[in-house]
């Protein structure tokens, strides 16, 4: 199967990926789209079908749930319910957030296959605010299924040519969107009741950061949930984001001493060498998140971009710095550390 990539730069381009991408959907097949936070591999999320032909592409575990993307808020009473007792908490959430990279774990309805959520109760939902995607989904009139485009516990792709790296020849159709906007999946949350506020559990960290949400709730510190052998919700193996290459997360400088006869890179978090890390190695290749300052939205932006370029190279060990965990440094070091797991 070839993978071709339609641009959608220009007014009749974009159309003819959109329609093309619908035609797919509508047949049963799979695509990859843009959204602001990473590319996706789509399906129509009501057809149990076509999502089993993510997992196959994929070579994803059945037991690791999909998010459920929605055309509209009207959608979400299609595929879940929302407890009265977290309704308004919802809403706020929802009307701040919505459309963008915030999922919300919900009750779910009948419709919405039990592939989709790895036989679990609760449905992850969220409206993406790309516009390419916004366009797909409003086209098509269904919920969307849509991890991230790439093969299972790889490094999330955020561009075209990411995905073609990944699943080429796997897959019908990739629609080219650009670099995506955030650089992280969607942070995701469920909300459950209690006094004298409702608790938000941060089940996936992301570009919604944890001050953002404490002003909707208290929240509750992250764990790692399996319920009856599945993961509560995506991304939340022990071994995930992870490089081809061996990659180290170190906590001080002086953590690392490198072996002789090794090959070494370096992802380095502002690049300057008062922080300790550039000169632990002679490394083969230096690339840096956030030149100078350190700003993390900028790091997350480029995040997955410097691990798979950093994978490329063939060195025997990826050594990463760390990064101030807040903000989205919370995400950042969260994917390092489940990138840093090898598995047994």
């Amino acid at each position: 199967m070839s993978t071709p990539i339609l641009p959608t730069d220009q007014p009749p381009l974009l159309h003819h990926a959109v329609e093309e991408a619908v035609r797919l959907l509508q047949a049963g097949d799979v695509v990859a789209l843009p959204t602001e936070t990473v590319y996706g591999l789509a399906a129509d999320a009501l057809n149990p079908q076509a999502v089993a032909k993510i997992f196959e592409v994929k070579e994803r575990p059945t037991f690791d749930p999909l998010i459920v993307h929605l055309a509209d808020i009207k959608m979400l009473d299609l595929v879940a319910d929302i407890p009265e007792e977290v309704k308004k908490t919802v809403a706020r959430l929802i009307e701040r957030y919505w459309p963008g990279p915030l999922t919300l774990l919900l009750p779910k309805k009948p419709c919405v296959p039990d592939l989709v959520t790895a036989g679990l109760p609760t449905v992850a939902v969220r409206i993406s605010s790309h516009p390419i995607f916004k366009r797909v989904a409003t086209a098509l009139n269904r919920p969307i299924a849509a991890p991230s485009a790439n093969r299972f516990g790889a490094i999330s792709p955020t561009s075209a040519s990411a995905v073609l790296a990944e699943l080429g020849g796997r897959i019908p159709l990739i629609v080219d969107g650009g670099a995506c906007l955030h650089g992280l999946e969607s942070t995701i949350i469920k909300v459950t009741p209690a006094t004298p506020k409702n608790l938000i559990t941060i089940v996936r960290p992301g570009p919604v950061t944890p001050e953002d949400l404490k002003l909707y709730g208290r929240l509750e510190r992250m764990t790692r949930t399996v319920v009856d052998g599945a993961s509560e919700a995506p991304g939340q193996l022990a071994s995930h984001y992870a490089p081809r290459t061996p990659l180290r997360l170190l906590s001080k400088p002086s953590d690392f001493t490198p072996e002789e006869g090794k090959r070494y890179a370096l992802m380095s978090y502002r690049g300057e060498e008062k922080d300790g890390y550039l000169d632990l190695a002679d490394f083969e290749q230096v690339m840096i998140l956030s030149p100078g300052n350190g700003k993390l939205p900028e790091a997350a932006v480029r995040f997955f971009y410097v691990l798979r370029e950093l994978d490329k190279l063939g060195v025997d060990e990826i050594i990463a710095e760390p990064m101030l965990e807040h903000g989205m440094g919370v995400a950042m070091m969260d994917k390092l550390r489940r990138a840093s797991v090898r598995p047994a």
